[in-house]
């Protein structure tokens, strides 16, 4: 994470921040350093004040068998990278820190009696005059970001071999419609209709459980604690047959369906969206880890919709690290970080929403007409608008002004940046499909690979026993 700092008349103050997870192959460093430090000091000059210097903090717990101090030295050079790409935008990197197991390390000082070899212990949670502060205030402490990341990780248990298999399945029957132009739009109509059903029997079983919140901020960002959030998640595990969740999450590589599954991001539907998005993100399991970034994505921006930007940010971060492609996440991730208003992206997508139904009710061949416009005008395009824009309202912020002078997209069945609905079983070869890059020329096409879906961070085992109960015990 970056933190941009600020001096006026002599009292500094804290900026904007950038964050994003640590990618597992260091060759990708130098480019996530340079753009994350470029989405930063750009964003502040955007808001009107370039940062004055940057606070620089690495945060990674140790993998099984490493040591706290070997997780430090093996960031040192991520850490010189960012100071470097720091440096390159004239503003300096004035602290660098790695934080590991509970201590701390300094990459800047050198002197050993402030800051020693072994690193620096942290203050126990909940002993800092802010913790005491807000403890004292009625407000709740909410956990660490690991105990996030578990609610988002996918399964390491044996259900994870059973949910691989109907992936699998599901796969074989489901991709092949997804690819034909006269089913695709069914394909989409039946993964948001049983999408729909699934949040209802969240909801229902939510509230026949006497759980107070069924909507709002509270009930979307898991406020009631982690072991309360922790068994709630087991609940909607075991309500999510796995050939159900296999369909959802295969349905919503399509990028269209996508898009209108994001309109789900306020009132009553927040909550039971949330939970849903969560739920299959842990579902991505073995090769489908790839397939994580749509979820992850949308419970990410619910997230931030409802004002959580801690579970966004995070969120988001795994999306980009189950495919750093993924340009959705991207522009969200981005958004998120320079603090734009949620407020202006929703409008975006209601206005998606209310075009839509006024399409709907138009004569056949209207509607035909406007059902192929629709498939050219996605949310990701109104969302880079948006970026672009600043967050700024009026027309700025409409899809219509910036996408009707772009050329006309092909079907996402041709294999554009967003839409992979299928993942080869592991072991099968092939190509993948040529991914778009940031100017629009299609990426040279690579080899299938099946990603762990990890994103940032190691992945924290839930119990042995977590998704061990068969379908349909309670």
């Amino acid at each position: 994470m970056l933190a941009a700092l600020h001096d006026r008349d002599g009292r500094g103050r804290f900026g904007g921040r950038a964050r994003l997870g640590i990618p597992g192959n260091a060759d990708d460093w130098a480019s996530v350093a340079r753009q994350l430090t470029e989405g930063l000091v750009k964003g502040s000059e955007r808001r009107g004040a370039m940062p004055e210097s940057i606070v620089a903090f690495l945060c990674q717990d140790p993998k099984d068998g490493e040591s706290a101090r070997e997780v430090m030295e093996r960031l040192r050079p991520l850490a010189q990278l960012l100071r470097t790409a720091c440096g390159a935008l004239d503003v300096p990197v004035i602290e660098a820190l790695c934080i590991s197991d509970g201590r701390f390390w300094s990459y800047c000082c050198p002197s050993a009696q402030c800051c020693p070899s072994d690193g620096t212990p942290m203050g126990l949670p909940g002993t800092s005059v802010l913790a005491a502060a807000a403890t004292y205030a009625g407000l709740q402490i909410r956990g660490s970001l690991r105990e996030f990341r578990a609610r988002l990780i996918p399964w390491e248990t044996a259900a994870a071999l059973e949910q691989e298999s109907a992936l699998n399945a599901v796969s074989m029957a489901l991709i092949p419609r997804i690819l034909e132009d006269e089913s695709r739009t069914l394909v989409a109509a039946e993964t948001l209709d049983l999408a729909h059903r699934v949040m209802r029997r969240f909801a229902d079983a939510t509230s026949m459980a006497g759980a107070p919140g069924v909507s709002g901020v509270s009930a979307v960002s898991g406020a009631a604690g982690v072991s309360g959030a922790l068994a709630a998640d087991l609940r909607d595990d075991e309500l999510l047959p796995h050939d159900e969740a296999a369909t959802l999450i295969l349905g919503l590589q399509d990028r269209t369906t996508r898009d209108r599954a994001a309109e789900w991001m306020e009132g009553d539907e927040a909550g039971p969206a949330l939970r849903l998005w969560r739920a299959l993100a842990r579902r991505c399991v073995g090769p489908y880890g790839e397939h994580a970034a749509a979820p992850l994505t949308l419970a990410g921006w619910v997230a931030w919709s409802s004002g959580d930007e801690l579970e966004a940010r995070e969120a988001l971060a795994m999306a980009l690290g189950a495919d750093p492609g993924y340009l959705f996440a991207r522009l969200l991730h981005q958004a998120c970080n320079e603090g734009l208003d949620p407020e202006s992206i929703r409008r975006c997508l209601r206005k998606e929403r209310v075009d839509r139904a006024g399409a709907e009710m138009l004569p056949a061949s209207t509607a035909s007409t406007a059902s192929t416009a629709s498939v050219s005008s996605p949310s990701s395009e109104a969302l880079e608008s948006v970026v672009d824009a600043g967050g700024a309202s009026g027309p700025a912020s409409t899809p219509s002004t910036r996408v009707a002078s772009r050329r006309r997209r092909k079907p996402r069945s041709t294999g554009s940046a967003e839409s992979r609905p299928g993942s080869r079983p592991s072991g099968t070869a092939g190509t993948r499909r040529p991914r778009s890059t940031a100017d629009g020329s299609p990426a040279p096409e690579v080899p299938t690979r099946a990603s762990d879906g990890t994103g940032s961070g190691t992945r924290s085992r839930r119990g042995a026993g977590r998704h061990g109960t068969k379908q349909g015990e309670t």
